[in-house]
C-alpha cells in the first residue's frame, strides 16, 4: 500500500495541473450566448476592429523603425512581411478560438479551456508581460514625439533628466507616466466611452500615416535601398523578432470578449479585419521610410517618421502634423493595451488564480477600478525607468509564446470538442496552426539570450505563484473537490 501512495498523489497533482475549464461553463458565466454577463456589452464590430488597429498601428511604425532598421537594413521591409505572415497565421487561429470561446482573458482563457490550468497560468504570465511591458514601451515612444512636436512648435524640449530613463542619461521619464495616467482616467469612465474615443484617434492616425506615405514618396531615393540586406537573413529575422511586438493589437481584440455585441461573429471578423489593415499600413510606411532616408540615419533617431518628413520637405509643418498624429496614435495604443491587461486580470481573478481584488467592479460604470489603478501604477514605474529597446524585446517574447499556445489550442479544441459552435474555422487545417507554431519558434530562437533568460525567470515566478496561491484558490478546483 505504501508503495502505491506516491503514484496516487502524483496522479492527483497531474489532474490539478491539467484540469480544463469547460467552454460551456465559460460561456454561461459570461453570457456569451445570452447577451448577459458581469460586463456591459456595448462594443460593436467597427469599434472592435479599431480596437485592434488602435493597439497595433502606432507602436510598430512610429517607434520601432529606429530599432529594427539598423538591425536589418532596407530589408526591414521583409522583416515586417515576415512578422506579418506569422502574426497573420496566428490571427486566423485566434479568430477560431475567439468565436468558440468568446470571453475576456484572451489566450489565458483559451489555454485554460484547451491545455489545462498550469499552462494557462504560464500563458497569463506571458500576457501580463506582453501587455504591461508593451504599454510602458509605447509610452516611452510617446515622450519622444512630444519632444519633437514641442521643438517644432515652440523651439524647446523637455529636459532629458525628466524625459529619459536612467540608462539613457535621465532620471525619470515623466511624459511617459503622464500618458499612462491620462489613459487610465479615460478607462475609468467606462469601456463604451473608451471605445468611441479610440475609434476617433485611430481614424486620425490612419490619416496621418497616409500623409506620410504621400509626402514621403517625394524623397524616394533608390540608392537608399542598395546593400539591401547587410546582415543577410539573420538580420531580417532578428528585426522581425523586434517588430513582432507591434502585432499585439490582434491579441487585444480578444480581451474585449465580454463587452462585445454578438461575440461569436464579431470577434473573428474584427481580428481578421484588423490584421489586413495593420499589415498593409506597416509595409507601405516601411517601404517609403527606408527609401527616403539612409539606413545610418535611423540608428538612435527619435521621432523618426517626423524627421524623415522634415528632411524630405525642408519644412517643419509636415513633421509637426506627423508628430501630433503620433501623439494621438500612441495614446490609442496605450489606452487599448492597458484596457486589455485589466480584462485579463479580471478573468484570472474570477477563476481564483489571483486575489478577488482584481475582480471588483464599480457598480455604476462596470469598470474594474482597483485593477485599472494597480496596472497604471506598475506600468508607470516600468515606463519611467526602463529604456525602450529592452521593453520592445520583452514584449515580443511574451507575444510569441501567447501566439504559440493559441495555435496549439486550436488543434486541441478541434480534437476534444469538434462539435463546439464556432463563428469561424481555420482554413487549410491543420497546416495553418502548424505553420504558425513553426513561425513563432523560428522568431523566438533569434531573440537575445538575456531576453530569453528574463522570460524564463518570469515564467518560473508565475509557476511559483501558481503553486503558492492559484492551485489552492482555483474556483474550478473547488468545484470539483
Amino acid at each position: 500500500m505504501a508503495a502505491v501512495q506516491p503514484e496516487t498523489s502524483a496522479v492527483s497533482l497531474r489532474q490539478k495541473l491539467f484540469r480544463r475549464k469547460p467552454v460551456g461553463v465559460m460561456s454561461a458565466e459570461t453570457g456569451a450566448d445570452t447577451g448577459g454577463g458581469e460586463l456591459a456589452r456595448t462594443i460593436g464590430l467597427f469599434q472592435l476592429t479599431l480596437f485592434g488597429v488602435g493597439a497595433t498601428i502606432g507602436t510598430g511604425i512610429f517607434v520601432i523603425l529606429t530599432e529594427a532598421v539598423p538591425t536589418a537594413g532596407p530589408a526591414v521591409i521583409l522583416s515586417f512581411v515576415m512578422a506579418g505572415v506569422v502574426a497573420g497565421l496566428t490571427a486566423i487561429c485566434y479568430a477560431e478560438l475567439a468565436g468558440a470561446v468568446p470571453v475576456s482573458g484572451s489566450s489565458y482563457s483559451y489555454a485554460y479551456a484547451t491545455l489545462g490550468e498550469a499552462i494557462a497560468m504560464v500563458v497569463a504570465a506571458c500576457l501580463l508581460l506582453e501587455y504591461g511591458v508593451s504599454a510602458a514601451g509605447v509610452a516611452v515612444g510617446w515622450s519622444q514625439y512630444v519632444n519633437e512636436l514641442l521643438d517644432n512648435l515652440f523651439g524647446f524640449t523637455i529636459p532629458d533628466s525628466i524625459s529619459q530613463a536612467p540608462e539613457q542619461g535621465g532620471i525619470f521619464n515623466l511624459p511617459a507616466v503622464v500618458l499612462i495616467w491620462l489613459c487610465t482616467l479615460l478607462l475609468l469612465r467606462g469601456a463604451s466611452e473608451s471605445a468611441k474615443i479610440n475609434a476617433i484617434m485611430v481614424l486620425i492616425k490612419l490619416g496621418v500615416l497616409a500623409l506620410f506615405v504621400v509626402v514621403g514618396l517625394q524623397g524616394w531615393n533608390s540608392d537608399h535601398l542598395s546593400n539591401f540586406a547587410p546582415d543577410g537573413f539573420s538580420g531580417i529575422n532578428a528585426a522581425a523578432g523586434i517588430i513582432f511586438f507591434s502585432y499585439i493589437g490582434l491579441d487585444a481584440v480578444s480581451t474585449a470578449g465580454e463587452e462585445v455585441k454578438n461575440p461569436r461573429r464579431n470577434l473573428p471578423l474584427a481580428i481578421l479585419g484588423a490584421l489586413v489593415i495593420v499589415t498593409t499600413i506597416y509595409v507601405l510606411v516601411a517601404v517609403v521610410a527606408v527609401a527616403a532616408q539612409p539606413v545610418s540615419a535611423f540608428n538612435g533617431q527619435e521621432a523618426g517618421l517626423s524627421n524623415i518628413l522634415e528632411s524630405v520637405t525642408g519644412s517643419t509643418w509636415p513633421a509637426s502634423v506627423l508628430a501630433a498624429g503620433a501623439i494621438v496614435s500612441i495614446f490609442s495604443v496605450t489606452l487599448v493595451v492597458i484596457y486589455g491587461q485589466t480584462r485579463i486580470l479580471f478573468a484570472m481573478s474570477r477563476d481564483g488564480m489571483i486575489p478577488q481584488f482584481f475582480h471588483k467592479l464599480n457598480q455604476r460604470t462596470l469598470v474594474p477600478v482597483r485593477s485599472t489603478i494597480f496596472v497604471a501604477v506598475v506600468i508607470s514605474l516600468l515606463a519611467g525607468v526602463i529604456p525602450i529597446n529592452f521593453l520592445f524585446e520583452m514584449t515580443s517574447i511574451g507575444t510569441l509564446v501567447a501566439f504559440l499556445v493559441v495555435s496549439i489550442g486550436v488543434m486541441v479544441l478541434r480534437q476534444t470538442q469538434p462539435d463546439l459552435p464556432r463563428g469561424f474555422k481555420v482554413p487549410l487545417y491543420p497546416l495553418i496552426p502548424i505553420a504558425s507554431i513553426g513561425g513563432c519558434i523560428w522568431i523566438i530562437k533569434d531573440l537575445r539570450a538575456v531576453t530569453i533568460y528574463v522570460f524564463l525567470i518570469w515564467t518560473a515566478v508565475a509557476l511559483a505563484w501558481y503553486f503558492f496561491y492559484g492551485i489552492r484558490h482555483s474556483k474550478l478546483g473547488k468545484a470539483k473537490s
